[in-house]
């Protein structure tokens, strides 16, 4: 793949509609107010038909596994290249990045950390109960993972804990950053099982909470240096008490649960990181170009200033690199082929960089006017430096880039 196709662009033209519609005029509220994005996104979904692809696609990998639990057919592994282009599935995620970053990560981590978790190791049963509504946003979903004290070594640090009581457990602990929290519906709750022996040889062991449920208190949204759209809550964990049917698989001998599982549940966001890039880094250029062409300073257009143009130069280079990243997404899943963690990595570190630098170097192009919020591009710097940090810090992806290659 080298470029987009015509249905790619006009799905692409669509959601730009869709944005300068319901998006622009709201999103002041969204990023300085306290609107919640989630009527957005439902309405999002609806207009696209989002929802109801991601019910059908449900209803028949639901009905083709219970088919193998009865034994009428034989297990196969699912290919990825099937159904939907993949890149229809990353247009959205681009355009909704040019103007408000935040959605797109409200929404990932919900339809797609939150119910992947579930769907994916979770019984036939789990998987019902829960992940059709989170699939349409009918309801939120958070991933809990990250606590106070454990940043980048998130289960070396882990202190949150599950102890057995007889058939049910208790749960223990408290997570912070967590996307979604104020709002969630349902949350994976990751923790450690406390056997009384040490807490590094713990297993670890992922559940699944209502909102609501006794012992479980989410904060109120935390206020943050950008992405203001997404809410980003605390969550308090007091004796909880659940059933074996909360726990994810309803075993503790998940395979692939626990660390491997929430691997790859990173290994997922990190290399969606790249769109999410893609859409920031395209917004900046244009606002770039544009302000370049009509700003005059010493009588002339500033555009015409070799240092402006060289700045520009290096933000369509940027925009090239990151696009090619997306290619390549887009490729290896159509050819069912999953790319390495190492690639992952690589790819959620170089466009996350990329991003960052483009937005700081649109604000700097914009002088005085690129500090003040009324331009675009003060937001999109603001929101784009968190994508060095979440899903795993710049140093973090250095460290598991060269780990993966040298094992």
């Amino acid at each position: 793949m080298y470029q987009w196709s015509d249905e790619h662009n006009m799905l692409r033209q669509a959601m730009k509609d869709f944005i300068a519609k319901e998006l622009v005029p709201i999103r002041d509220e969204l990023e300085h107010g306290n609107l919640p994005p989630y009527g957005l996104l439902r309405k999002l979904f609806a207009t696209f038909g989002m929802d109801e692809m991601a019910s059908a696609s449900f209803e028949k990998r639901i009905a083709y596994d219970k088919a193998i639990e009865a034994g009428e057919v034989e297990p196969s592994e699912p290919k990825r290249g099937e159904g939907m282009d993949p890149a229809f599935s990353l247009i959205p995620t681009i355009e909704l990045c040019r103007q408000s970053p935040g959605l797109v990560t409200a929404m990932g981590v919900s339809v797609g950390l939150t119910a992947s978790a579930i769907n994916s190791k979770g019984t036939i049963a789990q998987r019902e109960r829960w992940v059709p509504q989170l699939q349409t946003m009918e309801k939120i979903g958070a991933w809990a993972i990250t606590e106070p004290n454990s940043g980048s070594d998130a289960f070396g640090s882990m202190l949150a804990s599950a102890r057995r009581d007889g058939d049910e457990y208790v749960l223990n602990g408290s997570k912070t950053f967590i996307t979604n929290g104020p709002y969630a519906d349902t949350i994976v709750f990751i923790c450690k099982l406390d056997e009384g022996n040490d807490r590094k040889d713990r297993k670890v062991l992922s559940f699944v909470l209502d909102a609501g449920m006794d012992g479980l208190v989410q904060s109120k949204p935390l206020r943050k240096m950008g992405m203001h759209s997404s809410p980003t809550g605390e969550l308090f964990l007091n004796d909880v008490r659940v059933g074996r049917d909360r726990l994810i698989g309803e075993s503790e001998e998940v395979k692939k649960g626990g660390r491997d599982g929430a691997k790859s549940t990173f290994q997922q966001e990190r290399s969606g990181v790249a769109a999410m890039s893609l859409g920031i880094i395209e917004e900046c250029l244009d606002l770039s170009v544009a302000y370049a062409k009509d700003r005059e300073q010493f009588g002339q257009r500033i555009g015409d200033f070799q240092l402006i143009q060289q700045k520009l130069a290096m933000m369509e280079v940027a925009r090239m690199n990151v696009q090619n990243l997306v290619f390549r997404t887009i490729e290896l899943a159509a050819a069912n082929t999953a790319m390495t963690f190492a690639e992952a990595c690589a790819m959620k570190l170089y466009s996350a960089q990329q991003a960052t630098a483009v937005a700081l170097e649109a604000v700097q192009l914009h002088g005085g006017n690129g500090y003040m919020a009324e331009y675009h591009v003060e937001q999109l710097a603001r929101d784009a430096k968190v994508l060095q940090i979440y899903a795993g810090t710049d140093e973090i992806q250095t460290v598991a880039i060269a780990k993966d290659l040298l094992k």
